[in-house]
């Protein structure tokens, strides 16, 4: 077995990820989740820093030379649900594998020239902590601009132990739509003597769901999904308003912003037609997220080396899920790679993906996380430090 596989399983890292998961914290501020990092890093000897905008933790991982900088990415928070905040997107999972690797750099700082940094970032969920994170230093803390960066996600719908990437787009641009129709209510009775803007909302719900496939090239692939709607209070009453709100996705910031401006048109023409007030309010959310193809490589390369044959499978179209780290590799070249976490017992095809509420991800995967973690951090260094080719890397 790899040695560092084989000193990862002794780390006792699910210790730490139920500590997590039993604790899950929402957006920004995540203060327990941040101590459980402080303490779990603590005496390895890391240059460690914290944020000012959200309770981030930033760790450096300084090798025997100087050298260059690599990124590593886990985040942190929980997904808000009708009964409280849950990790059930594998966050807290993601959090222990990099405090693993974190161990296993320490333990070898002796055998690398850079710096390796630690990026543990909440408000991934819809918070945009990574943008928070760029702006409070975080490429700049090393005083060497990382030349690589990598990021893994677990997933509760793929087989335990199965790495995938793919090059080039690999999750989805996206923004939030809201549009409010105003007219003048009064009474079912009387629906000529209002302005109803019922009728108008599923027009445009319509109408919207109907751009994708009518406005946009299939094989550059888009996203509309109307999330939410509301009007009226009583049956017998027409309301004087209603609302909807939308998410928006594309593969390529330059087609979202396209969608966009389409979908906003459409709404301001459909309540011009049904004579209504329309406020049209479009928020950008989160850049696509590209990964860089010599990085996706490596990482192939890396759990090859670190497991053998079969563990890697090779990503043949991308998600049109979001990711913060999308800004992390619109200034590093990286690659977000994604763990299979499915228990044995469940089927992967069947099993409640991401986001479900009855999610479960395997913690048999955190010691493989760890280890890639560490291998791929140690494979990049060794390469720029030699001025060998990336792939052909091997860890000193």
């Amino acid at each position: 077995m790899n040695t560092l596989l084989a000193e990862a399983r002794l780390l006792g890292l699910h210790g730490l990820r139920r500590t997590l998961h039993e604790h899950p914290e929402t957006g920004l501020r995540l203060p327990r989740t941040q101590q459980a990092l402080l303490a779990s890093l603590d005496g390895l000897g890391l240059e460690l820093h914290t944020g000012t905008a959200l309770t981030s933790v930033v760790g450096v991982v300084s090798g025997a030379r100087p050298g260059p900088t690599v990124l590593l990415r886990a985040d942190l928070d929980a997904l808000e649900f009708p009964d409280g905040p849950r990790h059930a997107c594998g966050h807290d999972q993601h959090a222990a594998m990099l405090v693993g690797a974190a161990h296993l750099l320490a333990a070898r700082r002796d055998r690398f020239a850079g710096d390796v940094l630690l990026m543990f970032q909440p408000g991934e969920e819809g918070h945009d902590g990574a943008r928070l994170m760029l702006a409070e230093g975080l490429l700049e803390t090393t005083g060497s601009r990382p030349v690589a960066a990598y990021a893994l996600h677990s997933s509760a719908g793929a087989p335990a132990g199965q790495f995938s990437n793919t090059a080039g787009p690999a999750l989805a641009a996206n923004g939030t739509l809201t549009v409010a129709l105003h007219g003048a209510g009064g009474h079912g009775a009387w629906p000529h003597r209002t302005r109803d803007p019922v009728p108008a909302l599923a027009e445009l719900v319509t109408a919207l769901s109907a751009l994708p496939a009518r406005r946009f090239d299939p094989f550059d692939p888009v996203v509309l999904t109307v999330g939410t709607v509301h009007a009226g209070s009583r049956p017998a009453i027409i309301p004087d308003r209603a609302r909807l709100e939308a998410t928006l996705r594309a593969l390529s910031d330059t087609t979202l912003a396209r969608l966009a401006s389409a979908a906003q048109s459409t709404a301001h023409g459909i309540a011009a037609a049904h004579g209504l007030e329309a406020r049209v309010d479009y928020v950008p959310g989160y850049p696509a997220t590209v990964n860089d193809a010599a990085e996706a490589d490596l990482v192939r390369a890396a759990v090859t080396g670190l497991f053998g044959p079969g563990r890697f499978v090779r990503g043949t179209r991308p998600a049109l899920v979001s990711d913060d780290i999308g800004r992390v590799l619109a200034s590093v070249p990286g690659v977000m790679t994604s763990l299979g976490a499915c228990p044995q017992d469940r089927d992967p095809a069947t099993a409640p993906g991401n986001h479900a509420p009855d999610a479960v991800f395997d913690d048999a995967v955190l010691p493989d996380g760890a280890a890639l973690f560490a291998e791929v951090a140690l494979r990049r260094l060794a390469a720029a430090e030699s001025g060998q080719p990336k792939q052909g890397a091997r860890r000193p």
